[in-house]
């Protein structure tokens, strides 16, 4: 079974640069943890460094949060579905939200469960994902003070994950200046200006980051070491906490190029050949996973002198060249994955999990 490394060390040293930035600019953060795919033994791992608030997109991983750590506050970071406000209000402590149908539902499910339950409301800034209009937001946020069992902690804003819109020192000046015409239109106190997540946090190095930004998101840059914002690795930080390892099932000199009448592949891509490279060979290594646990764009070799020759539903190909490094088959083929690859990678029953 190829299988996924987390090395623990490595993840506290990340952990406790990001900390201590954030302490020192007097700024709240949690942990977004949905990369773990509500894995145990990973989330355990997270939860021993001492966090305070962990954040994910998905109830059955706060659930598995709740049961490790009861005293962790979660928070649950898309506006909940309708027909999950009873496990939101169940297992988040806090949760992000746009629409007022929802949150009426989420008022009268925490007055079911004898509970306060907390919202941030998110606002539209540009990116068009989650977000209350500007326009509406006034009016919005009256009608959410009228709810019973809901207690308004935060004004948010999401940017950078849908189209790529940067949160720049303008647009987050706009979200504190929100957030202030809230508290003084309706004299209540909003304690979280949630605009901070992995691609701000080059904001505050610059010192752009506006005063009244005051909490965090961060799941990327604790993980990889990246500077989401200029697509590099933050210096001090660690960009291989996590390794993927997959065994060489079959390792064998074969033709370069395909033989027969050319259709299409299993995700109906068709090819086309060299025809300088025919007859040709070189010595082929199939892994023991496939497209159902990742795609190769994904996967770097560490081995730069290997590289894909093709991928199917349950194998990958690798192309090993004339095999310097006599590879054998049993041998195991190290990768380092970028965000999306680990969380295709986590999400994958198939593949083991294992701390160093």
């Amino acid at each position: 079974m190829a299988y996924v490394t987390l090395d623990s060390a490595k993840l506290k040293e990340n952990f406790t640069f990001l900390d201590n930035m954030f302490k020192s600019e007097g700024i709240q953060w949690a942990v977004v943890s949905k990369l773990l795919c509500g894995n145990v033994l990973f989330l355990q791992e997270l939860i021993n460094l001492g966090v305070e608030q962990l954040c994910d997109s998905r109830v059955s991983n706060l659930r598995a949060i709740k049961k490790l750590a009861p005293t962790v506050e979660t928070i649950y970071i898309k506006p909940p579905a309708v027909r999950s406000v009873s496990d939101v209000v169940k297992y988040a402590d806090v949760s992000f939200n746009t629409e007022f149908k929802t949150l009426k539902l989420i008022s009268d499910e925490a007055g079911k469960q004898k509970k306060l339950h907390k919202v941030i409301i998110m606002i539209e800034m540009g990116e068009l994902r989650e977000g209350v209009m500007r326009d509406d937001f006034i009016d919005f946020y009256e009608n959410v003070f009228m709810l019973p069992n809901i207690s308004v902690v935060g004004i948010g804003t999401n940017l950078n994950c849908l189209y790529g819109v940067l949160p720049n020192h303008d647009k987050l000046i706009q979200l504190s200046l929100y957030e202030q015409l809230v508290e003084a239109r309706f004299n209540r106190q909003i304690p979280y200006v949630s605009g901070g997540s992995s691609v701000s946090i080059p904001l505050i190095y610059e010192k752009l980051l506006p005063k009244g930004i005051n909490h965090f998101r961060v799941g990327e840059t604790l993980f990889l070491g990246t500077d989401v914002y200029h697509d590099s690795v933050m210096p001090g930080m660690h960009n291989d906490i996590f390794r993927l390892y997959a065994e060489i099932i079959e390792l064998i000199e074969k033709p370069t190029q395909p033989m027969g009448e050319m259709g299409t592949n299993v995700e109906g891509h068709s090819f086309e050949f060299n025809s300088d490279d025919h007859g040709k060979t070189s010595f082929r290594a199939i892994l023991d996973l496939g497209l159902l646990d990742v795609e190769s764009e994904h996967l770097k070799p560490v081995d730069a002198d290997i590289s894909f020759a093709g991928s199917s539903s349950d194998m990958i190909v690798m192309d090993l060249g004339r095999n310097d490094r006599n590879y054998k088959t049993g041998d195991l083929i190290e990768f380092g994955m970028d965000y999306m690859g680990i969380l295709r990678i986590m999400n994958s029953r198939y593949i083991g999990k294992h701390v160093r």
